[in-house]
């Protein structure tokens, strides 16, 4: 496990024998991550994830301020790109969702 500062957080990288390289972003003793690394941890695409994140916003089982930050970030080509990033209550009810190996593995 590799450790960086960033923005007053951290980022930790972890990574398995069998699965994916995740970078996570650690702050306000939250885990903060985007929908692409959400579909990497439990291995599906990224358009079945963002059905997920839409149908709990929209039963309202979590509230969007709480559980989503938005992240801006200059692009190659200098323009500002803005990233929604969820935490750990997120990723938690999107894994119980998910269909795939790892996300069962996740919710054991």
């Amino acid at each position: 496990m590799v450790k960086q500062k960033f923005n007053k957080g951290k980022i930790v990288i972890y990574k398995s024998s069998k699965g994916p390289e995740i970078q996570v972003k650690l702050e306000k003793d939250t885990v903060w991550l985007d929908a692409h690394l959400i579909a990497q941890l439990f291995g599906v695409n990224r358009p079945a994830i963002v059905k997920h994140l839409n149908n709990i916003y929209g039963t309202g089982e979590l509230d969007k301020k709480s559980t989503c930050s938005v992240l801006e970030q200059v692009a190659a080509d200098k323009k500002i790109r803005k990233m929604n990033l969820y935490n750990l209550d997120m990723i938690i009810s999107v894994g119980y969702r998910v269909n795939s190996k790892r996300a069962t593995q996740f919710r054991i």
